[in-house]
């Protein structure tokens, strides 16, 4: 377990920095045969102080194929029109946009390259449209999936510190702004699972797969994605889940149920050398799962605040912690926050209406992990667990791997409160 400690000091005296920064949302590409609609949806937006925040109404313009499978990707095109936000002052960043959209009530994410921004003083800022690609969910076969904004955030670095905005939909998750009609058709075939997944010639071998048309199928060996020859029979039920029996009779590395697309099951041909055999053995422990540092990383300074009679935002920067997941299975994990009161216990002085939020952020440091991590949506750390990260459990896939997981910080301050320097920590757990 990791322990981040966060500071705040609220003063009654002078001093503030002059920033502008200003809330947007993604806009993606339309191909053929896609459907555009534009809706109005009415976004409040926080933004680093001094720039105040704002409510209003912001045009998207949604482009979505007519049609597609489920379990299939698909471009997403949004232009966000202008933003109700109004930069106090002219200033040039870099702006990163992160359109969180609920498809079919799954939360997915679609990030924006970073782009060069010029902000007006007193001017709308209309963020340019972008491209990329949305998943259609599982077992939507034969529904129309609505795809809804729950949350845009805009990264903006400037001097090398990253400012956040973040527009929220009010009612949220807004109306939806876009959808596609899925299919009634089930998903890709595609082979699960070999048994065994080694052997020699004469080696027989059961193939399972899944979301197969029900009825009698058809298995094969491949060597360098050539068929080698040998070949069995088997049968789907009207689940779709489908069974194949299949003998090795010769070298081969990969065996598929005909019709499943790849990745097809790799298998192992162990050669029959004629001579003496001497087995060799080793066994493989499984590691730990962890986090770290274990003694914790050092305190975050979010810097020096002025009271002013109005509610206040401050970010910062989560510094990274490390997971590391050897524990050689298909296991997989979830990173939770939470955090304590803001507290000067030597005064005794709490903001008991101050809020701190996290936009989180995973990557793969080691590229042979076998896995991926997820960051979790941005919210409220509080006294009950946020999930931040998570790796999704592998079925029959091995899972593990090394990864980073850190994200950007916001303060929100109340109008009013004692001036003093406050305390809260966040403690990162894994599980």
């Amino acid at each position: 377990m990791s322990t981040r400690t966060f500071r705040r000091r609220v003063l009654a005296g002078a001093g503030a920095l002059s920033l502008a920064l200003t809330g947007g949302v993604v806009s993606l590409a339309g191909t053929a045969q896609a459907a555009t609609r534009t809706t109005s949806v009415f976004m409040k937006c926080v933004a680093p102080a001094p720039q105040p925040g704002a409510d209003g109404n912001q045009d998207f313009t949604v482009t979505l194929p007519d049609g597609a499978k489920a379990g299939e990707t698909v471009p997403i095109e949004i232009d966000p029109g202008e933003t109700p936000v109004v930069p106090m002052f002219s200033i040039d960043t870099v702006n990163t946009i992160k359109a969180k959209l609920l498809v079919g009530g799954v939360a997915q994410t679609v990030t924006s390259p970073a782009t060069p921004s010029h902000q007006e003083a007193g001017k709308k800022a209309d963020p340019p449209k972008f491209s990329g690609t949305i998943k259609i969910p599982d077992g939507t076969e034969g529904t129309t999936v609505a795809v809804t904004i729950d949350q845009v955030i805009t990264d903006a670095e400037l001097g090398g510190t990253v400012y956040t905005t973040t527009c929220t939909p009010a009612p949220r998750p807004s109306a939806p702004v876009g959808s596609v009609a899925v299919a009634a058709l089930p998903k890709e075939p595609v082979t699960t699972k070999l048994t065994p997944n080694s052997g020699k010639a004469g080696t027989a071998v059961v193939a399972t797969g899944a979301n197969f048309p029900p009825g009698a199928v058809t298995c094969s060996a491949l060597l360098a994605g050539a068929p080698t020859g040998d070949a069995g029979t088997g049968t789907a039920d009207a689940s779709g889940a489908a069974t194949c029996n299949l003998t090795v009779t010769k070298k081969a590395d990969a065996i598929r149920i005909d019709g499943s697309v790849t990745p097809y099951r790799a298998f192992v041909f162990v050669e029959d050398v004629p001579g003496v055999k001497n087995p060799v053995d080793v066994e493989v422990l499984p590691g730990p799962l962890g986090i770290g540092p274990q003694a914790g990383n050092p305190a975050v300074d979010f810097g020096k605040v002025t009271i002013n009679g109005k509610p206040q935002s401050v970010v910062g920067q989560f510094s990274a912690m490390t997971v590391q997941d050897f524990r050689g299975g298909t296991l997989g994990w979830d990173v939770t926050a939470t955090r304590t009161p803001f507290l000067n216990e030597a005064t005794g002085h709490a903001m008991a209406k101050a809020q701190i939020g996290i936009q989180p952020s995973c990557k793969v440091t080691n590229p042979d992990s076998p896995s991926t991590c997820t960051a979790g949506a941005p919210g409220a750390i509080t006294d009950s667990p946020m999930k931040v990260a998570s790796q999704a459990a592998g079925g029959d896939q091995l899972t593990g791997g090394e990864f980073e997981i850190g994200g950007a910080g916001m303060i929100q301050l109340p109008p009013f409160m004692f001036a003093d320097t406050y305390r809260s920590v966040v403690t990162f757990s894994i599980a």
